[in-house]
């Protein structure tokens, strides 16, 4: 009896590596597992360093599904992981997140008549305009079990009528990924080039089509960033779809902003428990930048990680690029609040799912 573990973007690739620990070093776990690269993210940089750093085997499956509109990758990924599922069905497909590939994926299982299990079920930013929440929406709606990271998710599928006994709390799988990696943490050589120093420059992340793909609302989030920043260097690592609107804007970007190329996992999370803050769109880093205490402002009116703002060092600023100066100026004299950790992020979070979905599978050999 096997598994379906689906991966299709980053954020995938750092929340199954949980997973696959947990079965290498659990033998109580008694399933098997196929892992499914479909593809969606195709370059290096962003998906091959993961498998090497976080000690992931290389994929059973690749669907190579490559670049394309949403409706194109959803199309050709439903296309080729129903093929396999009907060559060979596994007993439950497991999806995490809430990228194209998760709702995918999710939709060719049910129709093929195998259980979903989604990992980070139930979380909500309220935004319908975000890729994303569709992703949440859809997949939830079709879901058998959810695994989820927190109170607020609970919640959320309570009210939307999912039963007790299909939801299962059980912490942060990129926690027990961080946490497992953290002693591992590389410096990158940028660190070295530009002379930066623990607590002496912020980290940037931006990447949600509301903050890019406007030119000219990009251009004006950066402008207020490097006169919020003054004279801390902005170490600014730049998704390729950010880059692609900054070249097409003639956006050319100078001191105090240190710009590279995506990071492998291990450098990332250098920079991310060094830095003096982290100024980012991205759901995933706030929780990173709680569990290691990090202050954080997030470039968004809402968050479907809550907990990161109640219980951590998270807070929303909005979306209007007037709010970074004010922001900044707080977190750079050290007016910040102190956060705390959400319950049951942990590090064990990949066995509780893993163990759980070996009890409701009634499996008992691996084959």
């Amino acid at each position: 009896m096997f598994i379906d573990i689906i991966a299709g973007a980053r954020p995938n690739f750092v929340k199954i590596a949980a997973l696959v620990h947990a079965f290498r070093e659990s033998p109580e776990i008694k399933l098997g597992y196929r892992i499914v690269h479909t593809g969606q993210h195709y370059d290096k940089r962003m998906s091959g360093d993961f498998f090497d750093q976080l000690e992931i085997p290389e994929p059973d499956v690749n669907l190579e599904v490559g670049s394309g509109t949403q409706a194109e990758q959803t199309g050709r990924i439903m296309v080729r992981y129903e093929e396999l599922i009907i060559a060979s069905p596994p007993a439950a497909t497991l999806v995490v997140g809430d990228v194209t590939s998760t709702m995918a994926c999710a939709i060719v299982a049910q129709k093929q008549g195998v259980p979903v299990a989604h990992v980070e079920a139930g979380i909500r930013s309220g935004d319908w305009t975000m890729p994303e929440e569709i992703n949440r929406l859809v997949t939830d709606a079709i879901t058998n079990w959810f695994f989820t990271t927190s109170e607020f998710a609970n919640a959320e599928l309570r009210r939307t009528g999912v039963s007790e006994d299909r939801i299962f709390f059980v912490g942060n799988t990129m926690i027990d990924t961080l946490l497992r990696n953290q002693h591992k943490f590389v410096q990158p050589a940028i660190y070295s080039e530009q002379k930066l120093s623990p607590g002496e420059y912020l980290l940037l992340t931006l990447h949600r089509p509301s903050n890019v793909d406007d030119g000219a609302r990009l251009r004006e989030i950066l402008d207020e960033i490097a006169k919020g920043a003054v004279d801390t260097p902005v170490v600014f690592p730049v998704h390729p779809r950010t880059r692609n609107k900054m070249e097409s804007s003639g956006i050319k970007l100078e001191s105090p902003f240190v710009v590279v190329d995506p990071l492998p996992y291990l450098e990332f999370g250098y920079l991310t428990q060094h830095a003096k803050g982290i100024i980012t769109d991205s759901g995933g880093i706030t929780e990173e930048a709680t569990v290691l205490g990090v202050p954080c402002m997030t470039l968004r009116s809402s968050t479907e990680r809550p907990e990161t703002v109640d219980m951590g060092t998270n807070e929303l600023i909005g979306a209007d690029p007037k709010s970074i100066g004010p922001a900044l100026k707080r977190l750079l004299s050290g007016d910040w609040k102190t956060g705390g950790i959400p319950d049951l992020w942990d590090g064990r979070t990949g066995l509780r799912i893993m163990t759980t979905l070996t009890g409701l599978l009634g499996a008992n050999q691996k084959t």
